[in-house]
């Protein structure tokens, strides 16, 4: 079905836009739009107009957002709410007064609610507010899931909302004053071994819990949804594991060879206490289930770094 739509993509240019791209064309579409700056402000409604004119998607894949770690959303709370909210809500609109076949709307883990029962169940999304120093972001995009059941219930248009947990991989951001935990903690262990630094310091306790899904399987994940799923109840894509950032820090200063000690800056706040997702939703409804372990892609993840951290 998918290779003979006319797919638009917003963001993708970005880390998971082009690993997702890659596996559409794999699966023979030949008609995919990468929307994206500088060419579409999707925060501009001539812009989202002008892309619904010249692209004529019957699929849209919204994947574009501001985002950023824990320091970008303590810095950019507003321009975290504002933007994310104004591209949801405008593409989504805009898609729906053209008729198009399907929306398909990525949301965020940090949509929870802070004391979310482990792992995350997808009727638990609205069972309290979301942890504070990302609260905005996740609000943003989780009114694109209201939008979806709202114009679905009154229009009978078909969208759908995915909420997929922390990615990464090859090709993530890297850059320190806005990358998540993973790129960042790799950062520092090569920059440590460059400089040789004998420690390197980390936000936070370690005590905080997180997933972490390889970005092939979340490309592979919403190929699939955008293929089969065509109700408007949210479903958690994610590997459906967690790991202590203790842990983690550990594992990956093992595997970039840095030897230095890890210091804990415990007056940085650790973010949400745990997260994990059930992703059973997700295999029961498009057959979807993760399939690189995190000791693989983190591996796949440095070496990518390693041989690319030049041209960053």
């Amino acid at each position: 079905m998918l290779k003979e739509k006319r797919i638009s993509v917003t963001g993708g240019k970005g880390f998971l836009g082009t690993h997702l791209i890659k596996k559409l064309e794999e699966r023979g579409c030949r008609q995919i739009k990468i929307i994206d700056l500088p060419e579409y402000n999707l925060t501009d409604i001539i812009d989202i107009r002008r892309m619904y004119e010249e692209t004529k998607p019957q699929f849209v894949i919204h994947l574009a957002a501001k985002v950023g770690g824990i320091g970008f959303n303590q810095e950019k709370p507003a321009e975290l709410f504002y933007d994310n909210l104004i591209m949801g809500a405008q593409l989504l609109h805009e898609g729906y007064l053209r008729k198009i076949e399907k929306f398909v709307a990525l949301g965020t883990i940090c949509a929870y609610p802070k004391f979310t029962p482990v792992p995350f169940k997808e009727e638990d999304i609205w069972n309290g507010y979301p942890e504070e120093t990302n609260a905005p972001y996740g609000l943003a995009k989780k009114m694109m899931l209201v939008q979806s059941q709202a114009y679905r219930r009154q229009y009978g248009f078909n969208s759908i909302f995915l909420l997929p947990v922390n990615l990464y991989g090859p090709g993530d951001n890297f850059n320190p004053s806005s990358s998540h935990v993973i790129p960042a903690l790799i950062k520092k262990c090569f920059d440590a071994i460059d400089n040789h630094a004998d420690k390197i310091e980390v936000w936070g306790t370690g005590l905080a819990t997180r997933e972490f899904f390889y970005v092939e399987d979340a490309a592979e994940a919403i190929c699939l949804a955008t293929e089969s799923y065509n109700k408007s109840e949210p479903v958690n894509i994610g590997a459906g594991f967690e790991i202590s950032i203790k842990e983690l820090t550990e594992l990956i200063v093992r595997i970039t060879g840095f030897q230095g000690k890890i210091v804990w800056d415990k007056s940085k706040p650790d973010g949400q206490p745990r997260r994990m997702l059930d992703t059973s939703k997700a295999a029961k409804e498009f057959q979807f289930k993760a399939k690189t372990d995190l000791l693989i892609g983190l591996k796949k993840t440095i070496e990518w770094y390693k041989n690319n951290r030049h041209k960053l």
